[in-house]
C-alpha cells in the first residue's frame, strides 16, 4: 500500500472516529432533554419550572468545571492518588490539546463525552431533591458532583489503567457503577441532611405526592431511552477497524443493541408486574433494566440480559418502600433506578460473566464487582453526606418552609409555568362524586 493510499484511510478513521463520538455528544443532549421533562411532570404545579432549571443550570456548571478540573483528574488518578504523569498534563486547561488544535482531532470529542456523563450524574441526583433543595445549594452539589467525584471513580475504575481493573478486574462497561451507582450513592448522602418534603410523612405514615402531569413524566423517560443509545456510544472506543471496551477488550455494537433492547424490555416487564401496573414504576423499569445489564452488556446472551434486567425492574417498588420506612424521600426512585440497580449491574457481571478474560489485571470475579461497587458506594455517599451537612449547617441547604409552601417556582426563580392554568381532571370526592380538579390550584403572586 502507498503512503498516499495510508494516508488517506489514516484521515478517513481520524474523520470516522471524531463523527462517532460527535453523534453520541448530541444524543447525550436528549437525555438532559428528558430528565427535564421527567422531573417537570412529577413535580407539583408550583413547582415545575423550578425543577427544569435545575437541569439546565446541570449544564451550565458541570460542563465548566468539568474543563477546568474534571478531565485532569480523570487522566492525573488512574492508580489512585493524583500524578502528573504526560495524559495529566495534556487534560490541563491550559494545555494545548484542550483548545482548538488541528494536530489533535481527539481530545476535544472525548472530553465532550466526558462531560456530558458528568453532567448526567448532576441529572440523576436533581429528580430525587425536587420541590424543597435551594437551586443555589444544588448547584454546589452537582458540581462537586459532576466535576470532582464521579469523574474520581472514572478514573479508578474506567481507565485502561485504573486500579480497579488492573487489582481487581472490574468489568462495568456500560458505566452502572462508576456513573449511576455513584450518583445515587451521593445523592442519598444529600437526601438524609436534606429530609422528607412538607406532606411526605404525616404521624409517621407516608403520603402519596403524585405527578401533575404523569404523561410528560413518562415521555421524558423516552427521550432519556433514546438519549442512552448516545450514551452507551461514549462507552465504546472506536479504532477505526472495530470497537473494544474502555478496558481494551474486543467488542461491537451488535452486542449493545442485543442487550440494550432486552434490558429495557425486560426492565418495564418486570416493573410491571411487580409494581402492579403502576404507570411511573412501570416506565421507571426501562430504564431500571438498562442501567441493570450495563456492566456487561458486551458479554451476555439477551436472554440472560432480559432476565437480570426483570429482576432489576422488579426491586423499584420494593425499595421504593424501603426508604419510606426510612423516612427518605426521593421523590423520583433515583436510589431504586440508579442506584440499586447500579449495584446489582455489577453484581450480576460476577454471577454470570466471572472469568471472561480481561487484557490487562485479573479476570473479572464477584469478588472484585464487589469490592468495587463498595468502593463506588462509599466514594459517592461520604462527599454527598458531609457537603450536604455542611451546607445545612449553614441554614442555605433547603428553602425555607413558606417558600416550600407556596412553591419554588414563585419563591426561588420567581415565574409561574401555567400562567392561565393548566386543564384539570375531575376527581371523585370522599362520598363517590365528582368532586374538585386535581392537578393542583394556579397561584397568583400577590399571595405571597
Amino acid at each position: 500500500m502507498n503512503e498516499e493510499v495510508t494516508t488517506a484511510l489514516e484521515t478517513i478513521n481520524s474523520v470516522n472516529n471524531e463523527f462517532f463520538y460527535w453523534v453520541s455528544i448530541a444524543l447525550m443532549m436528549l437525555i438532559h432533554a428528558g430528565f427535564l421533562f421527567y422531573e417537570g411532570g412529577a413535580s407539583r404545579v408550583k413547582n415545575v419550572l423550578a425543577a427544569a432549571m435545575k437541569n439546565l443550570l446541570t449544564l451550565a456548571v458541570v460542563i465548566p468545571s468539568f474543563f477546568f478540573v474534571g478531565w485532569f483528574l480523570y487522566n492525573a488518578m488512574p492508580t489512585g492518588l493524583p500524578e502528573l504523569n504526560d495524559a495529566a498534563k495534556a487534560a490541563l486547561p491550559w494545555s494545548e490539546n484542550m483548545g482548538p488544535n488541528i494536530q489533535d482531532p481527539a481530545s476535544g470529542i472525548f472530553w465532550g463525552a466526558f462531560a456530558l456523563f458528568a453532567a448526567t450524574t448532576g441529572s440523576i441526583m436533581s429528580g430525587a431533591l425536587i420541590e424543597r433543595i435551594r437551586i443555589s445549594s444544588f448547584m454546589i452539589l452537582t458540581a462537586i458532583l459532576g466535576g470532582v467525584v464521579w469523574i474520581i471513580a472514572a478514573s479508578w475504575g474506567w481507565h485502561g489503567g485504573g486500579w480497579m481493573l488492573t487489582e481487581l478486574g472490574l468489568h462495568d462497561v456500560g458505566a452502572a457503577g462508576c456513573v449511576h451507582l455513584i450518583a445515587a450513592a451521593f445523592t442519598l448522602g444529600v437526601l438524609i441532611n436534606l429530609g422528607p418534603r412538607m406532606g411526605r410523612f404525616v404521624n409517621g405514615k407516608a403520603q402519596a405526592i403524585v405527578p401533575h402531569n404523569l404523561p410528560m413524566t413518562m415521555l421524558g423517560l423516552m427521550l432519556i431511552f433514546v438519549g442512552f443509545f448516545g450514551f452507551l456510544m461514549g462507552c465504546a472506543i472506536y479504532t477505526g477497524d472495530g470497537f473494544q471496551t474502555i478496558f481494551g477488550t474486543p467488542m461491537n455494537l451488535s452486542a449493545f443493541a442485543f442487550n440494550t433492547l432486552m434490558g429495557l424490555a425486560g426492565g418495564i416487564l418486570g416493573a410491571y408486574l411487580s409494581s402492579k401496573g403502576e404507570p411511573f414504576w412501570t416506565i421507571s423499569g426501562g430504564l431500571a433494566g438498562v442501567i441493570s445489564v450495563a456492566s456487561g452488556l458486551d458479554l451476555y446472551h439477551p436472554a440472560v440480559a432480559f432476565m437480570i434486567a426483570v429482576v432489576g425492574g422488579a426491586s423499584l417498588p420494593f425499595v421504593g418502600k424501603l426508604l419510606e420506612k426510612l423516612k427518605i424521600d426521593d421523590a423520583v426512585g433515583a436510589i431504586p433506578v440508579h442506584g440499586v440497580c447500579g449495584a446489582w449491574s455489577l453484581i450480576a457481571v460476577g454471577i454470570f460473566a466471572s472469568g471472561f478474560p480481561n487484557v490487562t489485571g485479573p479476570d473479572p470475579s464477584l469478588g472484585g464487582q464487589v469490592v468495587a461497587m463498595l468502593v463506588f458506594a462509599a466514594l459517592g455517599f461520604i462527599p454527598g453526606y458531609l457537603i450536604s451537612l455542611a451546607l445545612k449547617a449553614f441554614g442555605i441547604l433547603r428553602v425555607p418552609p413558606d417558600a416550600e409552601h407556596f412553591g419554588l417556582d414563585a419563591t426561588e426563580l420567581p415565574s409561574l409555568p401555567y400562567p392561565e392554568g393548566i386543564p384539570a381532571t375531575a376527581g371523585r370526592n370522599g362520598n363517590g362524586g365528582m368532586g374538585a380538579p386535581v392537578g393542583g390550584a394556579v397561584m397568583d403572586r400577590s399571595d405571597i
